[in-house]
């Protein structure tokens, strides 16, 4: 089969080393890709943006199935221009995919179908939205409505902070994303990960992970896009993880096809395990970024068959398989993330980190004059496994210490909540 993966960061690079596994591939290009997708796939200079060039390039190249890695072609609608052609796509449509797109969305399509999450009311003036919070009071969560490149959520603990974060959203700060603004009771608990691949009727279960938003050791400091993740999750047992298809992920499938919006693709709920049951935060509509690179990490089965049943609708007929290792990523950011990163800085060391035994993928990365360079915010996912998540935060994070890159930084601290519970055992 002829593939084209759609993006340029880790999670894409973690899917074109799987998908570089599998017999079944005969070409995997991607676009735009990055310099560490370009060691599994032909990087082509396509405009994402302009879904007629993508397809007259699928059209040209006899390309069996287009992977969209990240949220933004889904939500602007690349999956149906691409099916409208003839093209087959694994990912959602973009009714399907306002699953992300749209908090709002999601929070009433929880209400309508009853799934449980937090309390919440939708606003489109700052005057409404501030009424709201000054009478619900803090703690409290204020999202903007829209994408937001994983920085629209204020987890406000005291009102000032509530209300500064609804007057940035209406002023601009997250763009468009922030024109309507969701806002939520505060809900207390350990957040997990649960992933699916579904094909519109069948929902697969896809793993499960924790990882760390917050960009400094012990989850202090600013929101991030992930400084790292773990799989799988430990607190997600087979019984939580039966509760979740049954309370959130089945009535959430047969609400979108009841709405005419069936939903195929990857559906990542993200998950406040509180002493109620499981609870959705919210849904994204891709693989997690860093989550994907762990699970990519663990996954026995060819990936290339599960997308494609997934894209004829033939779910049902495959299974997921899982290695008994735990897998820990941790994320090398560029100094300065996440406000302004600085870029241009020289890595090395990476082929050294791969001896140490670990896999590296790259997120943020270019090449200058024939060497790697920083390009981005998260720059690298240094991902290991290993017999627990102890084992793979050991191996993880002596191949950190193997790279050269003094502008680089990472928390030290990545799956401390699983190797606390496995040192309790």
């Amino acid at each position: 089969m002829n593939i084209l993966l759609i993006g340029s960061g880790g999670r894409e690079h973690a899917l074109a080393w799987k998908l570089a596994a599998s017999p079944m591939l005969t070409r995997l290009y991607a676009a735009p890709g990055n310099p560490g997708i370009a060691r599994e796939a032909e990087l082509v200079a396509l405009d994402i943006a302009d879904h007629a060039a993508v397809a007259a390039f699928c059209k040209d190249k006899a390309i069996d199935l287009v992977v969209v890695g990240p949220e933004g072609p889904l939500v602007a609608g690349i999956g149906d221009d691409l099916r409208a052609a003839g093209i087959r796509v694994f990912g959602p449509s973009k009714a399907a995919a306002q699953l992300e797109g749209s908090k709002g969305f999601t929070k009433d399509l929880c209400a309508r179908y009853g799934i449980p999450t937090a309390a919440y009311g939708r606003f489109d003036n700052a005057g409404d939205a501030r009424a709201y919070v000054e009478k619900t009071g803090a703690p409290i969560v204020i999202k903007a409505d829209g994408l937001a490149a994983g920085k629209g959520v204020t987890v406000a603990m005291t009102l000032d902070e509530a209300l500064e974060a609804v007057d940035a959203c209406f002023e601009g700060a997250f763009g468009g994303a922030g024109a309507s603004v969701v806002v939520e009771e505060f809900m207390t608990g350990e957040e997990a990960s649960f992933f699916c691949l579904c094909d519109g009727k069948t929902a697969l279960p896809f793993g499960t992970a924790q990882d760390h938003k917050r960009v400094g050791d012990g989850d202090v400091g600013p929101n991030t896009g992930g400084m790292g993740a773990y799989s799988p999750a430990p607190v997600m047992t087979p019984e939580l993880i039966e509760q979740t298809m049954r309370e959130i992920i089945e009535p959430t499938m047969r609400g979108m096809a009841e709405m005419g919006a069936s939903f195929s693709g990857v559906l990542f709920a993200g998950l406040m395990l509180t002493d109620q049951g499981p609870k959705l935060i919210e849904y994204n509509t891709r693989f997690g970024d860093p989550e994907c690179q762990v699970l990519m990490m663990r996954l026995k089965e060819d990936l290339l068959v599960l997308l494609n049943a997934a894209a004829d609708g033939q779910l049902s007929h495959v299974s997921a398989r899982w290695r008994d290792e735990a897998a820990l990523t941790v994320v090398m950011a560029a100094r300065g993330y996440p406000g302004t990163p600085e870029k241009g800085s020289v890595i090395s060391g990476i082929d050294r980190a791969e001896a140490a035994g670990a896999q590296v993928f790259h997120a943020g990365t270019a090449v200058s004059d024939g060497k790697i360079v920083a390009n981005g915010g998260r720059v690298l996912n240094v991902t290991a496994t290993g017999s627990d998540v102890s084992e793979a935060q050991q191996k993880a994070y002596a191949a950190v210490d193997g790279l050269d890159w003094p502008e680089g930084f990472c928390r030290r601290d990545i799956g401390w909540r699983a190797v606390e519970r496995e040192q309790q055992k």
